[in-house]
């Protein structure tokens, strides 16, 4: 199968690609690199064109050169507090540049759609959500998303192309390049910090691994269907900040000690994101491998 992965050097798309790579699949990469990094994925120059979706002259020309039958739109500025301070920028891109990524998918056959969204689409709930939930996002990166899973209906209704909606809770692993939470403590704890500074320490999130992301898109890439479907897709289960260093402490073997600071500490916050995920299970048979601790492991450095 041709596949083209926007955003492919980044964070969750060098994990995608590296489990599509274990088929036979011919994979192409769309990334401008403004997050990403080419050494993340080991994929043909030939087939890696580094461009930003916001071209869209460019987008039509790339499209029809490789006539993808598979495209896994993940390309879109994600980080929160970076949206939150650029609000037109990053709107632009995960708007504007999905509209030119839609058009271009259209016009060029493809066979199947995979949109990359989110749970910041979702209002603050203190229970799992469902796919069925409400969806009210807090945020601007929550609002261009939702925008992104919109255009994916209309391209649906129009082209008939089966179209997946899936909504990534909170990622880790390697080869972030935002400082969230896991990747924030994994650098102060590779930078020899035994007491490290936090901001808020109690909201609970819902953290899955890339390499588990990866499995499931790969079984909903190969999900024979005609129609738009939406899918969790996160781990079921939800850590609280506490928690997570916990976990640092009990694969390193020493004690953490956390110093809030109040310039990290969010003013406002929702105290739990879980994810109802049986959807994807019963739909697909995926089940997440990888547990916390496991991920913690494989982040540290020892010395």
């Amino acid at each position: 199968m041709r596949i083209l992965v926007t955003g492919g050097a980044g964070f969750i798309g060098s994990a995608v690609i590296a489990e599509l790579q274990k088929y036979d699949n011919q994979i192409y990469v769309i990334d401008n690199l403004s997050f990403g990094n080419r050494k993340f994925i080991d994929v043909n120059d030939e087939c890696f064109f580094k461009e930003d979706i916001l071209n869209r002259p460019k987008m039509f020309e790339i499209f029809d050169k490789i006539k993808p039958e598979l495209v896994i739109h993940l390309a879109a500025i994600h980080f929160i507090p970076f949206c939150n301070e650029h609000p037109y920028e990053s709107s632009n891109i995960n708007i504007q540049g999905t509209i030119n990524v839609l058009d271009a998918a259209q016009k060029s056959g493809i066979k199947k759609l995979i949109f990359a969204s989110t749970a910041a689409v979702y209002p603050i709930y203190d229970d799992a959500v469902s796919e069925e939930h409400e969806v009210n996002p807090l945020d601007i990166y929550g609002l261009s998303k939702l925008a992104g899973e919109r255009l994916c209906n209309e391209f649906y209704l129009i082209s008939g192309i089966p179209t997946i909606v899936c909504r990534f809770f909170n990622a880790f692993g390697p080869n972030e390049t935002n400082p969230h939470l896991i990747p924030e403590i994994q650098k102060q704890i590779n930078e020899g910090l035994r007491t490290i500074k936090l901001g808020n320490l109690t909201p609970k999130r819902d953290f899955i691994h890339t390499q588990d992301m990866a499995k499931a898109i790969k079984l909903l890439s190969d999900k024979p269907m005609n129609d738009i479907q939406t899918y969790n897709l996160g781990r079921g289960i939800e850590y609280s900040v506490i928690e997570i260093v916990e976990a640092f402490e009990r694969q390193l073997g020493e004690k953490i000690v956390i110093e809030q600071e109040q310039s990290r500490i969010r003013k406002v916050e929702r105290m739990h994101l879980l994810a109802d995920v049986s959807k994807l299970k019963t739909q697909t048979g995926w089940e997440p491998t990888w547990s916390i601790d496991d991920g913690v492991k494989t982040l540290l450095e020892f010395k």
